[in-house]
């Protein structure tokens, strides 16, 4: 992995990482170079200052700057919650390096760069890790947070083929593998995948909490609760974003999952015991196999 990474560097001319946003995502990238002995230089940004000492007291990054600066670096990850790209994209120098971001939603950072730039720009790299934590913040971050996971890649027609496999070389120096797709693609497989099972979590979990009884049921919860639960510990601002920024798919998923709830609620008023084992048993099954798959994919 850090072979590759190393040849990439050589000859793409990439010397500098820079990193904007230290959280999690960008903390791990982060703590994964240096793990892995890369040779990038690892600068960084992120508006609370804290996760920047935090990151130079662990040896993860090299040096915190400006914005402007690590904006300036060979190859820029931005890790911002996706609506916060907003205030550092038209700062971008779309004339030298790489780009890329790690956000949830793709068709939209890629609208947003349109409007703002005038263009995507042909070194701009859509990508989006398939990993990540109910945790967040600098302090979770985990060199082998991507080990073993995929990063989708999203490119369009006009962006530069070197610049995708720049990108692609630097997650797998992280040991992710990568798969592409369309950013629409992207945005409705991720809509039914992470983002629904977020909004049920979030939604469960504040019902429950306005209950009168709200000490008893958390204090008795089981473990298919916390497994269930576990994601709205996520962070509600990044989530928000998230959302509000791919709402349409998002909206089709929930509204397929409400007409399923509300079969569900009439099968318990009607007492249909058959049709509601064909519903769990056909579920299951489902599970069952994709569970299958998951484990051939190693």
């Amino acid at each position: 992995m850090l072979a590759s990474l190393l040849r990439c560097a050589r000859s793409c001319s990439v010397t500098s990482c820079g990193i904007v946003g230290l959280g999690l995502i960008g903390g791990s990238i982060a703590a994964g170079l240096k793990k892995n002995g890369s040779k990038l230089r690892v600068l960084a940004w992120d508006k609370n200052q804290q996760s920047i000492e935090r990151g130079l007291s662990a040896g993860f990054i090299d040096e915190g700057l400006d914005a402007s600066q690590v904006l300036e670096a060979d190859m820029v990850v931005l890790a911002l919650p996706v609506r916060s790209l907003a205030e550092v994209v038209p700062s971008l120098n779309i004339a030298r390096g790489v780009i890329t971001d790690v956000a949830s939603v793709k068709r939209y950072v890629l609208d947003m760069f349109s409007s703002m730039l005038g263009s995507v720009p042909r070194n701009f790299v859509p990508g989006h890790p398939i990993a990540g934590s109910e945790q967040h913040g600098v302090a979770a971050a985990n060199p082998d947070l991507f080990v073993g996971h995929r990063v989708i890649l999203t490119p369009i027609n006009e962006t530069d083929e070197a610049a995708i496999e720049s990108v692609a070389e630097l997650w797998r120096s992280l040991g992710a593998t990568i798969t592409f797709m369309s950013p629409e693609h992207h945005d409705q497989v991720l809509a039914q995948t992470s983002h629904l099972p977020h909004l049920l979590a979030y939604a469960l979990v504040d019902t429950l909490s306005l209950g009168g009884d709200s000490l008893d049921v958390f204090q008795y919860a089981a473990g298919g609760f916390k497994d269930f639960t576990r994601i709205a510990a996520s962070d509600p601002v990044m989530w928000r974003d998230i959302f509000l920024t791919n709402p349409g798919p998002v909206l089709d998923v929930l509204d397929r999952y409400i007409e399923e709830v509300g079969s569900l609620r009439r099968m318990i008023s009607d007492g249909n015991e058959e049709e509601m084992s064909a519903l769990f048993t056909r579920a299951k099954a489902a599970r069952d196999y994709f569970a299958e798959i998951s484990a051939a994919d190693g």
